[in-house]
Protein backbone atom coordinates (compact mmCIF):
# COMPACT_ATOMS: atom_id res chain seq x y z
CA UNK A 1 0.00 0.00 0.00
CA UNK A 2 1.48 3.54 -1.37
CA UNK A 3 1.77 6.11 1.28
CA UNK A 4 -1.99 7.77 1.62
CA UNK A 5 -2.35 11.55 1.90
CA UNK A 6 -3.77 12.59 4.86
CA UNK A 7 -7.68 12.20 5.13
CA UNK A 8 -10.18 12.47 8.11
CA UNK A 9 -13.09 10.34 7.97
CA UNK A 10 -16.11 10.64 9.75
CA UNK A 11 -18.87 7.77 10.52
CA UNK A 12 -21.71 8.86 11.57
CA UNK A 13 -23.71 6.33 14.47
CA UNK A 14 -20.91 3.07 13.71
CA UNK A 15 -23.14 -0.24 14.21
CA UNK A 16 -22.95 -4.00 13.35
CA UNK A 17 -20.77 -3.60 9.75
CA UNK A 18 -20.23 0.23 10.41
CA UNK A 19 -18.23 -0.85 13.13
CA UNK A 20 -15.76 -2.26 10.54
CA UNK A 21 -15.74 1.13 8.86
CA UNK A 22 -14.20 2.55 11.84
CA UNK A 23 -11.46 -0.42 11.95
CA UNK A 24 -10.88 -0.56 8.06
CA UNK A 25 -10.26 3.81 8.07
CA UNK A 26 -7.80 2.92 11.41
CA UNK A 27 -5.76 0.00 9.65
CA UNK A 28 -5.00 2.53 6.59
CA UNK A 29 -3.79 5.09 9.06
CA UNK A 30 -6.78 7.56 8.53
CA UNK A 31 -7.80 9.73 11.46
CA UNK A 32 -10.94 8.67 12.30
CA UNK A 33 -14.03 10.05 13.86
CA UNK A 34 -17.06 8.74 15.42
CA UNK A 35 -20.78 10.62 15.48
CA UNK A 36 -22.84 9.28 17.87
CA UNK A 37 -25.85 9.27 20.66
CA UNK A 38 -23.43 6.74 22.83
CA UNK A 39 -26.68 6.06 24.98
CA UNK A 40 -29.22 3.36 24.95
CA UNK A 41 -28.94 1.21 22.13
CA UNK A 42 -26.73 3.72 20.41
CA UNK A 43 -23.80 3.18 22.69
CA UNK A 44 -20.57 2.95 21.07
CA UNK A 45 -18.32 -0.62 21.70
CA UNK A 46 -15.87 -0.31 23.52
CA UNK A 47 -13.46 -1.06 19.94
CA UNK A 48 -15.11 1.61 18.36
CA UNK A 49 -14.27 4.05 21.36
CA UNK A 50 -10.59 2.64 21.66
CA UNK A 51 -10.01 3.07 17.82
CA UNK A 52 -11.92 6.38 17.43
CA UNK A 53 -9.26 9.56 17.11
CA UNK A 54 -12.63 11.45 18.49
CA UNK A 55 -15.98 10.83 18.84
CA UNK A 56 -18.88 14.01 18.71
CA UNK A 57 -21.49 13.07 21.08
CA UNK A 58 -24.97 14.17 19.81
CA UNK A 59 -28.51 12.90 18.89
CA UNK A 60 -27.69 11.73 16.14
CA UNK A 61 -31.53 11.10 14.80
CA UNK A 62 -31.40 15.07 14.87
CA UNK A 63 -30.46 16.79 11.74
CA UNK A 64 -29.84 20.10 12.66
CA UNK A 65 -28.06 19.51 16.00
CA UNK A 66 -25.54 16.98 13.63
CA UNK A 67 -24.62 18.85 11.00
CA UNK A 68 -24.39 21.90 13.68
CA UNK A 69 -21.91 19.85 15.71
CA UNK A 70 -19.88 18.24 12.93
CA UNK A 71 -19.14 21.79 11.28
CA UNK A 72 -17.95 23.26 14.08
CA UNK A 73 -15.43 20.67 14.28
CA UNK A 74 -14.90 20.77 10.49
CA UNK A 75 -13.62 24.31 10.76
CA UNK A 76 -11.00 22.93 13.16
CA UNK A 77 -9.58 19.99 11.42
CA UNK A 78 -11.81 19.55 7.82
CA UNK A 79 -13.49 16.24 7.46
CA UNK A 80 -12.12 14.46 3.78
CA UNK A 81 -15.45 12.04 3.92
CA UNK A 82 -18.44 10.76 5.90
CA UNK A 83 -19.93 7.41 5.78
CA UNK A 84 -22.82 6.08 7.34
CA UNK A 85 -22.13 3.94 9.85
CA UNK A 86 -25.99 1.97 9.61
CA UNK A 87 -29.08 1.99 7.57
CA UNK A 88 -31.27 4.42 9.29
CA UNK A 89 -28.60 7.18 8.96
CA UNK A 90 -28.32 6.91 5.07
CA UNK A 91 -30.39 10.27 4.64
CA UNK A 92 -28.27 12.19 7.65
CA UNK A 93 -25.11 11.60 6.48
CA UNK A 94 -26.03 12.06 2.79
CA UNK A 95 -27.41 15.77 3.78
CA UNK A 96 -24.48 16.18 6.39
CA UNK A 97 -21.87 15.41 2.92
CA UNK A 98 -23.84 17.96 1.07
CA UNK A 99 -23.69 20.49 3.81
CA UNK A 100 -20.05 20.06 3.96
CA UNK A 101 -19.35 19.75 0.46
CA UNK A 102 -18.15 16.30 0.06
CA UNK A 103 -18.59 12.59 -2.10
CA UNK A 104 -21.80 11.39 -0.55
CA UNK A 105 -26.02 9.90 -2.31
CA UNK A 106 -27.70 13.14 -3.34
CA UNK A 107 -30.02 14.43 -0.70
CA UNK A 108 -33.08 14.95 -3.12
CA UNK A 109 -33.15 10.78 -3.81
CA UNK A 110 -31.17 9.53 -0.90
CA UNK A 111 -34.79 8.66 0.57
CA UNK A 112 -35.21 5.96 -2.64
CA UNK A 113 -32.36 3.84 -0.70
CA UNK A 114 -34.73 3.97 2.22
CA UNK A 115 -38.15 4.16 1.64
CA UNK A 116 -39.27 0.83 0.17
CA UNK A 117 -42.22 2.14 -1.20
CA UNK A 118 -40.19 4.65 -3.05
CA UNK A 119 -37.08 2.38 -3.71
CA UNK A 120 -40.01 -0.43 -5.54
CA UNK A 121 -41.71 2.25 -7.34
CA UNK A 122 -38.21 3.77 -9.06
CA UNK A 123 -37.41 0.48 -10.23
CA UNK A 124 -40.91 -0.42 -11.49
CA UNK A 125 -40.24 3.14 -12.94
CA UNK A 126 -37.02 1.96 -14.52
CA UNK A 127 -38.71 -1.11 -16.40
CA UNK A 128 -37.35 -3.50 -14.13
CA UNK A 129 -39.43 -6.43 -12.55
CA UNK A 130 -40.60 -6.12 -8.77
CA UNK A 131 -43.13 -7.16 -6.71
CA UNK A 132 -46.27 -5.14 -6.92
CA UNK A 133 -47.09 -3.20 -4.23
CA UNK A 134 -49.29 -0.94 -2.39
CA UNK A 135 -49.16 1.31 0.70
CA UNK A 136 -51.34 1.21 3.76
CA UNK A 137 -51.49 3.11 6.60
CA UNK A 138 -55.18 2.46 7.76
CA UNK A 139 -57.47 -0.42 7.24
CA UNK A 140 -59.24 0.56 4.23
CA UNK A 141 -55.97 0.74 2.86
CA UNK A 142 -54.72 -2.28 3.94
CA UNK A 143 -57.94 -4.28 2.68
CA UNK A 144 -57.32 -1.73 -0.83
CA UNK A 145 -53.69 -3.03 -0.99
CA UNK A 146 -54.90 -6.88 -0.41
CA UNK A 147 -57.35 -6.66 -3.28
CA UNK A 148 -54.25 -4.97 -5.16
CA UNK A 149 -51.74 -7.33 -4.84
CA UNK A 150 -53.50 -10.31 -3.61
CA UNK A 151 -52.30 -13.32 -1.46
CA UNK A 152 -50.24 -14.70 -0.74
CA UNK A 153 -48.47 -11.82 0.52
CA UNK A 154 -45.83 -10.33 2.36
CA UNK A 155 -46.22 -7.03 4.82
CA UNK A 156 -43.56 -5.41 6.10
CA UNK A 157 -42.59 -1.38 7.40
CA UNK A 158 -41.19 1.39 4.68
CA UNK A 159 -38.76 1.94 6.85
CA UNK A 160 -37.21 -0.59 9.16
CA UNK A 161 -34.22 -3.41 9.06
CA UNK A 162 -33.64 -6.74 10.15
CA UNK A 163 -36.87 -8.68 9.27
CA UNK A 164 -38.68 -6.63 11.76
CA UNK A 165 -42.52 -6.93 11.37
CA UNK A 166 -41.83 -8.62 7.79
CA UNK A 167 -44.79 -11.49 7.52
CA UNK A 168 -46.13 -13.64 4.84
CA UNK A 169 -50.44 -13.31 5.04
CA UNK A 170 -52.20 -16.11 3.20
CA UNK A 171 -55.51 -14.78 4.15
CA UNK A 172 -57.15 -11.48 5.06
CA UNK A 173 -57.28 -11.88 8.94
CA UNK A 174 -52.78 -12.87 8.88
CA UNK A 175 -52.56 -10.07 7.45
CA UNK A 176 -54.86 -8.14 9.59
CA UNK A 177 -53.44 -9.01 12.41
CA UNK A 178 -49.83 -8.93 11.13
CA UNK A 179 -50.91 -4.64 10.56
CA UNK A 180 -52.52 -4.82 14.09
CA UNK A 181 -49.31 -5.62 15.67
CA UNK A 182 -46.67 -3.38 13.63
CA UNK A 183 -49.48 -0.20 14.85
CA UNK A 184 -49.14 -1.72 18.16
CA UNK A 185 -44.96 -1.55 18.29
CA UNK A 186 -43.93 1.85 19.87
CA UNK A 187 -40.05 0.44 21.11
CA UNK A 188 -37.47 2.55 20.27
CA UNK A 189 -35.00 1.05 17.52
CA UNK A 190 -31.57 3.53 17.58
CA UNK A 191 -33.75 5.83 19.07
CA UNK A 192 -36.49 5.83 16.02
CA UNK A 193 -39.77 4.78 16.70
CA UNK A 194 -41.31 2.52 14.24
CA UNK A 195 -43.21 4.33 11.38
CA UNK A 196 -46.66 2.82 11.06
CA UNK A 197 -46.23 2.83 7.28
CA UNK A 198 -46.77 -0.60 5.82
CA UNK A 199 -46.42 -1.72 2.32
CA UNK A 200 -47.63 -4.88 1.32
CA UNK A 201 -46.19 -6.69 -1.81
CA UNK A 202 -46.98 -9.82 -3.51
CA UNK A 203 -45.04 -13.15 -2.01
CA UNK A 204 -42.34 -13.83 -4.84
CA UNK A 205 -41.15 -17.85 -4.41
CA UNK A 206 -37.53 -18.97 -5.09
CA UNK A 207 -34.24 -18.52 -3.12
CA UNK A 208 -32.89 -15.93 -1.89
CA UNK A 209 -29.49 -13.87 -1.99
CA UNK A 210 -27.58 -10.38 -1.60
CA UNK A 211 -25.32 -9.16 -3.80
CA UNK A 212 -22.94 -6.94 -2.09
CA UNK A 213 -20.68 -4.37 -3.79
CA UNK A 214 -19.58 -0.94 -4.46
CA UNK A 215 -19.97 2.38 -6.96
CA UNK A 216 -16.53 3.95 -7.83
CA UNK A 217 -16.23 6.84 -10.33
CA UNK A 218 -19.59 5.77 -11.38
CA UNK A 219 -19.17 2.26 -12.25
CA UNK A 220 -21.27 -0.39 -10.55
CA UNK A 221 -19.09 -3.37 -9.28
CA UNK A 222 -21.33 -6.63 -7.46
CA UNK A 223 -18.05 -8.75 -5.57
CA UNK A 224 -19.91 -11.54 -4.22
CA UNK A 225 -23.56 -12.88 -4.47
CA UNK A 226 -24.44 -14.93 -1.17
CA UNK A 227 -26.93 -17.20 -0.18
CA UNK A 228 -29.16 -16.76 2.10
CA UNK A 229 -30.98 -19.27 4.18
CA UNK A 230 -33.97 -18.38 6.04
CA UNK A 231 -36.39 -19.54 9.19
CA UNK A 232 -39.81 -21.07 8.50
CA UNK A 233 -42.93 -18.58 7.21
CA UNK A 234 -44.32 -16.77 8.22
CA UNK A 235 -41.22 -15.04 9.53
CA UNK A 236 -38.36 -14.25 7.17
CA UNK A 237 -35.66 -14.74 9.83
CA UNK A 238 -32.32 -14.88 8.05
CA UNK A 239 -30.53 -17.81 9.92
CA UNK A 240 -27.19 -18.71 8.08
CA UNK A 241 -25.69 -17.20 4.65
CA UNK A 242 -23.52 -19.13 2.40
CA UNK A 243 -20.39 -16.96 -0.06
CA UNK A 244 -20.49 -16.98 -2.92
CA UNK A 245 -23.55 -18.65 -3.75
CA UNK A 246 -23.60 -21.62 -6.12
CA UNK A 247 -24.48 -20.28 -9.14
CA UNK A 248 -23.24 -20.60 -12.86
CA UNK A 249 -21.85 -17.78 -14.88
CA UNK A 250 -25.08 -17.65 -16.84
CA UNK A 251 -26.83 -16.28 -13.70
CA UNK A 252 -23.68 -14.66 -12.35
CA UNK A 253 -24.44 -12.19 -15.60
CA UNK A 254 -28.13 -12.01 -15.40
CA UNK A 255 -27.78 -11.11 -11.70
CA UNK A 256 -25.14 -8.32 -12.04
CA UNK A 257 -26.99 -6.60 -15.05
CA UNK A 258 -30.21 -6.82 -13.04
CA UNK A 259 -28.32 -5.17 -9.73
CA UNK A 260 -26.54 -2.30 -11.88
CA UNK A 261 -30.13 -1.29 -13.23
CA UNK A 262 -31.58 -1.41 -9.56
CA UNK A 263 -28.52 1.25 -8.44
CA UNK A 264 -29.09 2.95 -10.92
CA UNK A 265 -32.87 3.66 -10.44
CA UNK A 266 -32.90 4.84 -7.15
CA UNK A 267 -29.59 6.96 -8.11
CA UNK A 268 -27.13 5.32 -5.68
CA UNK A 269 -24.10 6.67 -6.28
CA UNK A 270 -21.51 6.27 -4.85
CA UNK A 271 -20.15 3.72 -1.67
CA UNK A 272 -21.19 0.35 -0.91
CA UNK A 273 -24.72 -1.17 -1.39
CA UNK A 274 -26.57 -5.01 -0.45
CA UNK A 275 -28.84 -5.56 -2.61
CA UNK A 276 -31.67 -8.34 -1.81
CA UNK A 277 -33.47 -10.12 -4.43
CA UNK A 278 -35.43 -13.50 -5.01
CA UNK A 279 -34.20 -15.85 -8.13
CA UNK A 280 -37.53 -17.05 -10.28
CA UNK A 281 -37.86 -18.46 -13.30
CA UNK A 282 -38.50 -15.14 -14.79
CA UNK A 283 -35.19 -13.80 -13.66
CA UNK A 284 -33.99 -11.70 -10.61
CA UNK A 285 -36.16 -9.92 -8.61
CA UNK A 286 -35.87 -7.16 -5.90
CA UNK A 287 -36.69 -7.60 -2.14
CA UNK A 288 -34.87 -4.46 -1.44
CA UNK A 289 -31.05 -2.66 -1.79
CA UNK A 290 -29.47 -0.67 1.08
CA UNK A 291 -27.05 2.11 0.12
CA UNK A 292 -24.69 0.96 3.13
CA UNK A 293 -22.45 -2.49 3.73
CA UNK A 294 -23.73 -5.65 4.78
CA UNK A 295 -25.03 -6.71 8.21
CA UNK A 296 -24.48 -10.61 9.51
CA UNK A 297 -20.98 -10.43 9.39
CA UNK A 298 -21.56 -10.91 5.18
CA UNK A 299 -18.95 -8.13 5.38
CA UNK A 300 -16.39 -10.87 6.95
CA UNK A 301 -17.47 -14.12 4.84
CA UNK A 302 -16.85 -11.76 1.18
CA UNK A 303 -13.32 -11.26 2.88
CA UNK A 304 -12.79 -14.09 3.82
CA UNK A 305 -14.29 -15.65 0.24
CA UNK A 306 -12.54 -13.45 -2.03
CA UNK A 307 -10.12 -11.21 -0.41
CA UNK A 308 -12.20 -8.03 -1.23
CA UNK A 309 -12.56 -5.81 1.90
CA UNK A 310 -15.51 -4.05 1.52
CA UNK A 311 -14.73 -1.81 3.99
CA UNK A 312 -11.84 -0.53 2.42
CA UNK A 313 -13.77 -0.46 -1.23
CA UNK A 314 -16.49 1.59 0.42
CA UNK A 315 -13.90 4.13 1.98
CA UNK A 316 -11.96 4.61 -1.12
CA UNK A 317 -15.15 5.15 -2.91
CA UNK A 318 -16.23 7.94 -0.58
CA UNK A 319 -12.42 9.67 -0.85
CA UNK A 320 -12.09 9.53 -5.07
CA UNK A 321 -9.23 6.69 -4.59
CA UNK A 322 -8.85 3.66 -6.02
CA UNK A 323 -8.94 0.02 -4.92
CA UNK A 324 -5.43 -0.22 -4.97
CA UNK A 325 -4.77 2.88 -3.32
CA UNK A 326 -6.35 1.33 0.10
CA UNK A 327 -6.00 -2.61 -1.23
CA UNK A 328 -8.79 -3.41 -1.11
CA UNK A 329 -8.42 -6.38 -2.80
CA UNK A 330 -6.37 -9.07 -1.43
CA UNK A 331 -5.95 -13.31 -1.16
CA UNK A 332 -9.21 -14.97 -0.41
CA UNK A 333 -8.67 -17.30 2.95
CA UNK A 334 -11.13 -20.34 1.63
CA UNK A 335 -12.99 -21.10 -1.59
CA UNK A 336 -16.37 -20.61 0.61
CA UNK A 337 -17.82 -19.21 3.52
CA UNK A 338 -21.19 -19.00 5.30
CA UNK A 339 -22.08 -17.99 9.25
CA UNK A 340 -24.97 -20.15 11.04
CA UNK A 341 -27.42 -18.29 13.49
CA UNK A 342 -28.40 -20.05 16.34
CA UNK A 343 -32.07 -19.47 17.40
CA UNK A 344 -33.69 -20.72 20.64
CA UNK A 345 -36.31 -23.43 19.19
CA UNK A 346 -39.39 -22.24 20.98
CA UNK A 347 -37.63 -20.98 24.29
CA UNK A 348 -37.64 -17.53 26.05
CA UNK A 349 -34.39 -18.34 27.73
CA UNK A 350 -32.11 -21.05 27.71
CA UNK A 351 -29.76 -22.76 31.06
CA UNK A 352 -27.20 -24.25 28.37
CA UNK A 353 -26.94 -24.91 25.15
CA UNK A 354 -25.28 -28.39 24.18
CA UNK A 355 -22.90 -29.13 22.26
CA UNK A 356 -21.80 -25.27 21.68
CA UNK A 357 -18.53 -25.91 23.66
CA UNK A 358 -17.75 -28.11 21.35
CA UNK A 359 -18.24 -26.19 18.06
CA UNK A 360 -15.08 -24.19 17.78
CA UNK A 361 -13.15 -27.92 17.48
CA UNK A 362 -15.05 -28.02 14.13
CA UNK A 363 -12.74 -28.57 11.25
CA UNK A 364 -13.12 -24.71 9.59
CA UNK A 365 -14.82 -22.95 12.26
CA UNK A 366 -13.57 -19.96 12.79
CA UNK A 367 -15.83 -17.58 15.08
CA UNK A 368 -18.19 -19.07 17.79
CA UNK A 369 -20.29 -16.65 19.57
CA UNK A 370 -23.46 -15.90 21.79
CA UNK A 371 -25.16 -12.84 21.65
CA UNK A 372 -27.59 -13.73 24.38
CA UNK A 373 -26.24 -15.27 27.24
CA UNK A 374 -27.97 -18.26 29.45
CA UNK A 375 -30.87 -16.84 31.62
CA UNK A 376 -31.10 -13.34 29.77
CA UNK A 377 -34.83 -12.93 28.01
CA UNK A 378 -34.84 -13.73 24.38
CA UNK A 379 -36.78 -11.82 22.14
CA UNK A 380 -40.22 -12.94 20.88
CA UNK A 381 -39.63 -15.12 17.74
CA UNK A 382 -39.74 -12.99 14.14
CA UNK A 383 -36.51 -11.19 13.39
CA UNK A 384 -32.72 -11.03 13.73
CA UNK A 385 -33.35 -10.28 17.63
CA UNK A 386 -34.43 -13.27 18.35
CA UNK A 387 -31.33 -15.10 17.53
CA UNK A 388 -29.11 -16.00 20.29
CA UNK A 389 -25.45 -17.06 18.60
CA UNK A 390 -23.53 -17.64 15.59
CA UNK A 391 -21.12 -19.62 14.29
CA UNK A 392 -18.80 -18.69 11.24
CA UNK A 393 -16.58 -21.29 9.08
CA UNK A 394 -14.85 -21.30 5.81
CA UNK A 395 -14.97 -24.75 3.56
CA UNK A 396 -13.55 -25.65 0.12
CA UNK A 397 -16.77 -25.78 -1.97
CA UNK A 398 -20.38 -24.58 -2.02
CA UNK A 399 -21.12 -27.70 -1.23
CA UNK A 400 -18.91 -28.49 2.25
CA UNK A 401 -20.00 -24.89 3.31
CA UNK A 402 -23.55 -26.10 2.93
CA UNK A 403 -23.13 -29.57 4.46
CA UNK A 404 -21.33 -27.96 7.85
CA UNK A 405 -23.93 -25.30 8.00
CA UNK A 406 -26.33 -28.01 8.60
CA UNK A 407 -23.42 -29.87 10.98
CA UNK A 408 -23.14 -26.91 12.96
CA UNK A 409 -27.42 -26.35 13.42
CA UNK A 410 -27.75 -29.97 14.44
CA UNK A 411 -24.95 -30.41 16.54
CA UNK A 412 -26.17 -27.89 19.13
CA UNK A 413 -29.49 -28.44 21.18
CA UNK A 414 -31.49 -25.49 23.49
CA UNK A 415 -32.13 -26.12 27.13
Amino acid sequence: MRDLPFARVLVVEPVSSGNALVAAARDLGLEVAVASYDADDRTLTDEVRSLADAVIVVDTNDQEALERAVLATHRETPFSAVLAGCDFHVPATARLAAALGLSGLRPETVEEVRDKALMRARSSEAGLRTPRFAQATSLDELRAAAEHVGFPCVIKPVDSSGSIHVSRADTWEELRAAFDRLLADHSLDLGRTLEHRAIVEEYVAGPEFSADGYVIGGRTTVVALTRKLLGPEPAFVEVGHLTPADEDAEVMLRVEEYVRAVVKAVHLTVGAFHCELRMTPGGPVLIEIAARLPGDRIVDLVHLATGVSLPRAMIAAHLGWSLEDVQAAGVPRAKSAGIRFHLADGHRSYRRLNGWDRLSRLPGVVETRLTIAAGEPIPEPGDFRSRIGHVIFTADSFQEASDLWHAVGDAVTVE
